[in-house]
């Protein structure tokens, strides 16, 4: 831990009563309502294969004698409806690339798929047989039988926000990295930053011609820095609203990243934050005093970050 005029301020006198702080202005929540739904997303995914889903939309229509009749009629006369009876049963497509169907319930027997829904395989007899159990096993015919919902399209737009809610979790660090870039702009504005969001080894020397050395090829910065006085600040930023293995690897991982930048002279900013710290502790603390740099949003809010970058 490195001493700061901002713990002076707060009277921290001592590598434990700045810890202490920490863990007790930890975020319960970085979530705005835009957090929950990307509604974009979940509209241009339907449009993408409205035109198909406008062809199974006739089939609410069809008397249920002739419903699987016409049903592998239409899946042969427009091959590319296929593709999107995965999206009927909130499935992606390439999901099913790795997802074995039990065939036989008493031998468990399993198998891909994905033939089934790919348009370039020709509908067989045995094809057809697969594509009509799959109608009726998944529930959909008696969908379309009872006519539970009056339109193909609308019941996809909900299936897709539902579907949504699964990247939550690859939403909570972009979450995290907004609101600190936001605090990044500000300085930048004025302090005369300049900065890389996502920034790798090649962006950084592209962009200002200073040569790093990293632990693996692929590594990427959330933010690098460079201060008015070319300086160069390498950041990571990340939320856990629960606790898991991972913290006390992320946390290990940090430790060893912050030695080879230290050895380099580039000081590394570790900004996280989150109730999943309080059952990670002792990996975060020793982290925490053995870094230069941890902080979390109450401390950034609270102007630690302006202080380190315009030093």
């Amino acid at each position: 831990m490195k001493n700061t005029n901002y713990y002076i301020k707060k009277n921290l006198n001592s590598p434990n009563k700045v810890f202490n702080f920490l863990i007790d202005t930890l975020k319960d929540s970085i979530f705005t309502w835009n957090y929950f739904v990307d509604f974009d997303k979940a509209i241009t995914n339907v449009k993408n294969v409205e035109k198909d889903l406008e062809v199974l939309n006739s089939l609410l229509t069809v008397d249920k004698n002739n419903l699987n009749e016409e049903f592998i009629n239409l899946l042969k006369k427009y091959p590319q409806t296929r593709k999107c009876l995965c999206i009927l049963i909130a499935l992606r497509y390439k999901k099913l690339s790795s997802l074995p169907i039990i065939d036989d319930i008493n031998t468990l027997s399993a198998s891909i798929k994905k033939d089934l829904f790919n348009p370039k395989v020709k509908i067989n007899e045995d094809l057809s047989k697969e594509l009509l159990k799959f109608f009726k096993l998944t529930g959909l015919r008696n969908l379309f039988i009872n006519k539970n919902i009056s339109n193909i399209i609308d019941y996809c737009k909900g299936i897709e926000v539902g579907m949504d809610t699964n990247a939550r979790k690859n939403r909570t660090g972009t979450a995290m990295e907004s609101l600190i870039e936001n605090y990044i702009i500000n300085l930048s504005n004025k302090y005369n930053l300049s900065y890389i969001p996502q920034a790798t080894k090649n962006k950084i020397y592209d962009k200002w011609n200073i040569e790093i050395q990293v632990d693996k090829i692929d590594r990427r910065f959330d933010f690098a820095i460079l201060t008015s006085n070319k300086k160069l600040f390498l950041m990571e930023v990340n939320y856990y609203s629960s606790g898991g293995s991972k913290l006390k690897a992320t946390a290990g991982e940090y430790k060893e990243l912050y030695n080879l930048l230290n050895s380099q002279d580039i000081p590394f900013i570790w900004i996280t934050d989150g109730q999943g710290w309080t059952t990670a502790k002792t990996a975060l603390k020793e982290t925490f005093l053995h870094n230069d740099y941890l902080f979390n949003l109450y401390m950034i809010a609270d102007g630690v970050l302006m202080e380190v970058l315009s030093q």
